[in-house]
């Protein structure tokens, strides 16, 4: 059946093209921040096992589902050119389900929201937000090769850290959480960068001006490695100044791992990108972990 064929004679969504939709290989990264930002609150975490439960559930397949499907809705046009085959240019997802299925899990992602307190509340109309903002015109955020992969990296990294955190202490967060999440989400937008390289021709055809697209795929390359190092690097010295040596020097170790992992993708940035992604940032969330059970004990404050 053709694309054109599915689209008139397609009346409901394919289940499988849904969860496709809302990517579920996507997930990992907030979940994971979440769960960082529930140990360095320093509480318990097995009394309050529901909120981790469904902060967790919120932050993943709710909240970056959401993000995901409104993102494929906002760049069907884009993608019935570049790639045809994803869930809604090839009418697996038909008529307006797309848009649906990103309201209704909006929708679901404040309701949610709405039963961790309001710390937890909170979050999630910014998380909710900012998805909307980066992918919607007029504001269509993800247009920029700066404030898109800096909004992302916030939302993926820090925001879920802080959530966690906010969440668990029911207040505010310790002034350390508020470093490193920072810290990790500015860092995050060196990730971002280089996930932006699986879509380099599709961006510059398409008027998106990622680092990639702007500055071509070697500076572009660079500036994300020196983005991700530094603030990393300086959770190290954090980590020091705070009494936590231990656990600086084990940050220290993975860094110098994505150094290595580093000068092989800067060899060639446009092929290793994707290898890069999917060993670097491994590296790289290990040590916010690390981070999270070396401050969660700290009295420090601002």
């Amino acid at each position: 059946m053709s694309v054109s064929e599915s689209l008139h004679t397609r009346r409901w969504p394919d289940p499988a093209a849904a969860l496709e939709l809302i990517k579920p290989i996507t997930w990992f990264p907030p979940m994971w921040a979440y769960l960082c930002g529930v140990v360095s609150a320093g509480v318990a975490p097995w009394p309050h096992w529901g909120l981790v439960a469904v902060g967790v559930i919120l932050a993943g397949p709710v909240v970056c589902g959401m993000s995901q499907a409104a993102n494929d809705w906002c760049d069907r046009r884009v993608d019935a050119i570049n790639e045809p085959y994803r869930p809604i240019p090839s009418g697996r997802i038909p008529g307006r389900w797309g848009l649906w299925i990103a309201l209704a899990m909006t929708a679901l992602s404040l309701a949610l929201g709405w039963t961790l307190g309001p710390w937890g509340f909170g979050a999630t109309v910014v998380a909710v937000l900012a998805a909307w903002a980066y992918s919607a015109e007029p504001v269509r955020l993800k247009r920029s090769g700066w404030w898109g992969p800096g909004l992302v990296g916030l939302c993926y990294e820090g925001l879920p850290w802080f959530t966690g955190a906010a969440v668990l202490a029911q207040g505010a967060p310790a002034f350390p959480v508020l470093v490193v999440a920072t810290l990790f989400a500015l860092g995050a937008h060196g990730i971002m960068t280089l996930n932006d390289f699986k879509a380099l021709e599709g961006d510059r055809q398409t008027g998106v001006n990622s680092l990639p697209v702007t500055l071509g795929p070697e500076v572009a390359a660079k500036i994300a490695c020196i983005g991700m190092a530094v603030p990393q690097a300086v959770v190290v010295v954090m980590l020091f100044v705070w009494g936590r040596p231990w656990h600086g020097l084990a940050v220290a170790a993975v860094l110098l791992a994505q150094f290595a992992a580093m000068r092989v993708m800067l060899h060639d940035p446009r092929a290793k990108a994707p290898w890069y992604n999917g060993t670097g940032v491994v590296l790289y969330v290990s040590g916010m972990m690390i981070t999270a059970f070396a401050i969660r004990t700290l009295e420090i404050g601002p």
